[in-house]
């Protein structure tokens, strides 16, 4: 129907599952509205009537489909029984193998199943369980990075492995902008997803001083030192601030476990201590020293400037990749060697 679309969407625009529930429902809402694919995020331990709660939610704000991401790295069952009985129409897989019997099982329900991926052997994996769609992550991305390789590098490796199989290939890493969609395009991906952009909006659930900070950052690090006791060997990306600068060189056996209350936050209906150095980004319902707390963030930080509605961000998204086509990979123009 529209341009670029994928699995039944009108464009090829995934807003990634932001955690813990920065993505909440007005967030997903906004994107399915405006053509996209918004994610809610599944909270990390088991809790399945109030994500059942969190579905119904949604569907009050939009009646387009939508989808929940789920870490399989936490405890999660009882919730993707609560996923697939909603009959939610997708469901991202993040930092685990993806099991073929529940590929079966989602797919019994009606529910398309798109892994996250960050190497060549992960989508091979996935593509032989029958996943609907394959996100791969580039190293560039923010928050937790599975990969080691460049985005430019890893997605035609998969779009090659795919072949001419009904799999699209969305480009996940460093994309805020319609120059990063085409370039993902022209990588043979069909979609693009992006965090980063997506935290940097109105309807986002992210503190208003995180928000702030992407909107002055400009450098983000590829890091382990947040959030180590909780989730172990899961390095992440995030923005250089005073107290990461600070901080980047804690040593190996510091854990925010022996660390000092530094805030408090509501995630998921539950209240939380946050400590030093955990994993944990400042909601909008944080309190304390939010500028110590952890503050994930992609490369392409540095070409956010404002915040704006997330429908805006879809339609400058669109309209930017088609005027670029049009006007600077249009095949008159590319023949024509003076230009």
């Amino acid at each position: 129907m529209g341009w670029k679309g994928i699995m039944g969407l009108e464009y090829g625009i995934v807003q990634a599952p932001l955690g813990p529930d920065v993505s909440g429902p007005e967030l997903v809402a906004a994107v399915a509205d405006a053509g996209g694919l918004g994610l809610l995020r599944a909270p990390d331990w088991e809790c399945p009537e109030y994500l059942r709660g969190l579905i119904k939610k949604t569907r009050s704000l939009t009646d387009k489909p939508f989808g929940i991401g789920v870490v399989l790295a936490f405890p999660h069952e009882e919730n993707l029984k609560v996923i697939l009985d909603e009959k939610v129409v997708f469901l991202e897989l993040y930092w685990g193998e993806v099991p073929e019997e529940l590929v079966h099982r989602a797919h019994d329900a009606g529910v398309k199943v798109i892994p996250q991926v960050g190497s060549v052997e992960e989508a091979r994996k996935s593509i032989e369980v029958g996943v609907d769609a394959i996100i791969v992550q580039g190293r560039e991305a923010g928050g937790h990075v599975i990969g080691q390789d460049a985005l430019i590098t890893l997605v035609p490796r998969v779009v090659d492995l795919v072949g001419d199989q009904d799999i699209p290939v969305i480009a996940a890493g460093g994309i805020v902008d319609a120059r990063g969609y085409v370039a993902a395009l022209a990588l043979g991906a069909q979609g693009v997803c992006l965090g980063t952009r997506f935290l940097a909006t109105e309807e986002s659930n992210a503190h208003p001083d995180y928000k702030k900070q992407l909107i002055e950052g400009e450098n983000t690090e590829y890091t382990d030192i947040f959030g180590r006791a909780r989730w172990p060997e899961a390095p992440h990306r995030v923005l250089v601030t005073p107290f990461y600068i600070a901080c980047k060189s804690l040593p190996d056996d510091v854990t925010e476990a022996n660390q000092p209350v530094i805030g408090h936050t509501v995630i998921h209906g539950v209240e939380k201590e946050i400590r030093r150095f955990a994993g944990t980004v400042p909601n909008k319902t944080a309190e304390g020293e939010i500028e110590s707390m952890v503050m994930y963030a992609g490369q392409g930080v540095g070409l956010i400037r404002e915040i704006l509605p997330a429908a805006e961000v879809v339609k400058r998204l669109v309209e930017g990749a088609q005027l670029l086509i049009e006007e600077k990979f249009s095949r008159p123009q590319l023949l024509d060697k003076s230009v």
